[in-house]
């Protein structure tokens, strides 16, 4: 394996990354500081946030503290795609966005996930050490190759996204294109595509088409002679997902990620392409050159060669990342209930679009000393867009309760208050049933990671959607 990942590789490609990453990272907190801190208002310190367990000191600073933060790490992405300073600005994003994801757990989604573990793997990576602000003002760190590890890595969390993803795909709903009729009938007034979106073909199209690419895109990328087919491929179906769902930044990265299995060189290729067609990338590469000479870089004696100490070092730490993202999506099958419905191991699992849930329902808060009842509803708490995900997801039913709990302890002066929850839910267009036991009282249960919660009710076999 040694001879795999510290073999001698063009620099281009990380470069390339390196830019793509920055530009991404300042787009995605773009999204977050207009979209929902100023638009939607979601990081209100004076609004109740949905906390990771583990996590729940992460709170949202002050309003105004809280634009100036997105807007510093704004800039720091700017840093990042430029290469100045890289590893600081590096550090202080993966810091900062991982910082924003833990904030809110509502808004969770894969790609904000992922983001963050590249986050952090992007600061260990020389990705500065060629076409940066870096690399031309400190010279001694100037190089054209690199091992290939950095490509390696990156090449494989994209490639563990995809396959992951496929086998999640391998189940019984998916396979009877659900949960895509119901989305894609729901898309049918969109503009041009709306009566083709609306056939039920389109959704067994995609259905499988979803599949097929998530589990075969890595050979097809891997082998030369159908890699170029395999990525137009991914092109078709990354622009399809961004011009029918609203999912983000994730078909870009996932683009520029799998860009990466071409040869490392491919950069240097496309830009000799471009200096042939446009005289200005004639101009540019000039400019750049003329500006590396300014600052010339050492002469050495020696080349630098990682030692076998740090090469087993760097071998383990990727082998141990690999095994660990391997195994945390499938912690669900140690569960016994169907993931899509208790959603017990449904994060950090790349289960993307595989479930259509609905649910509604209603608190029920009883003071245990005088008897006194008050019935709760969600939607005049919580955020428009948190109080549909609340009904769905069952930790953040109990985390509400949690809420209620200690809200009501203090209104009421006593510890003795019971919180209980009348929730009914579908899943992929099955009927309702009861989601939650309405008779267990909330305020005592506690979340597990590792068994399974008993107050969540089975889905019955009965409430499941029906296929011929």
């Amino acid at each position: 394996m040694n001879n795999i990942l510290f073999k001698t590789t063009d620099i281009a490609s990380l470069a390339y990354f390196r830019v793509c990453f920055g530009i991404l990272a300042f787009l995605d907190v773009m999204g977050m500081l207009t979209y929902y801190h100023w638009y939607k208002d979601a990081y209100n310190p004076d609004n109740f946030h949905f906390t990771y367990y583990g996590f729940q000191w992460v709170q949202p600073f002050p309003t105004w503290i809280m634009t100036l933060f997105l807007l510093s790490l704004m800039i720091a992405a700017v840093f990042i795609a430029w290469g100045r300073h890289y590893r600081a600005f590096a550090t202080y994003y993966a810091f900062g966005f991982t910082y924003m994801f833990l904030v809110e757990k509502g808004h969770y989604l894969n790609h904000g996930y992922l983001f963050c573990m590249l986050s952090f793997v992007m600061i260990l990576l020389p990705a500065h050490k060629a076409f940066s602000w870096d690399s031309l003002h400190k010279p001694e760190i100037r190089t054209s190759t690199i091992p290939f590890y950095p490509i390696f890595l990156l090449r494989a969390m994209m490639g563990m996204v995809y396959f992951m993803g496929g086998i999640a795909k391998i189940n019984n709903d998916w396979l009877h294109a659900m949960p895509l009729k119901l989305w894609m009938k729901a898309k049918k007034d969109y503009f041009l595509i709306g009566p083709i979106l609306e056939q039920e073909w389109t959704a067994w199209v995609m259905s499988y088409g979803g599949l097929f690419l998530d589990l075969f895109i890595v050979p097809l990328l891997l082998y030369k002679r159908t890699r170029w087919f395999g990525f137009f491929a991914l092109l078709f179906f990354h622009i399809t997902n961004v011009m029918i769902f609203k999912i983000g930044i994730f078909p870009w990265l996932s683009i520029c990620l799998s860009a990466l299995y071409f040869s490392p060189s491919f950069p240097r290729i496309v830009g000799s392409w471009l200096q042939q067609r446009f005289p200005i990338f004639i101009k540019l590469e000039q400019w750049w050159q003329a500006k590396e000479q300014a600052h010339p870089k050492p002469i050495r004696t020696k080349s630098v060669q990682l030692s076998s100490p740090k090469k087993a070092i760097i071998t383990s730490l990727i082998v141990l990342f690999g095994i660990i993202h391997i195994l945390l999506p499938l912690r669900h099958h140690t569960f016994k209930g169907d993931v899509a419905w208790t959603e017990e191991g449904h994060r950090y699992a790349w289960r993307m679009m595989l479930r259509s849930k609905r649910g509604k329902g209603y608190f029920e808060v009883k003071n245990g000393v005088t008897g006194e009842k008050k019935r709760i509803q969600p939607r005049k708490i919580l955020l428009k867009k948190l109080y549909p995900k609340l009904y769905t997801h069952p930790d953040m039913i109990l985390q509400f309760a949690h809420h209620l709990r200690d809200s009501f302890q203090l209104e009421w002066q006593t510890d003795s208050v019971e919180v209980y929850a009348s929730i009914r839910c579908r899943l992929n267009g099955g009927k309702y049933q009861n989601y939650i036991d309405p008779k267990v009282d909330l305020a005592k249960e506690e979340w597990s990671f590792f068994n399974e919660s008993t107050w969540i009710v089975p889905l019955k076999e009965e409430n499941r959607t029906k296929y011929e």
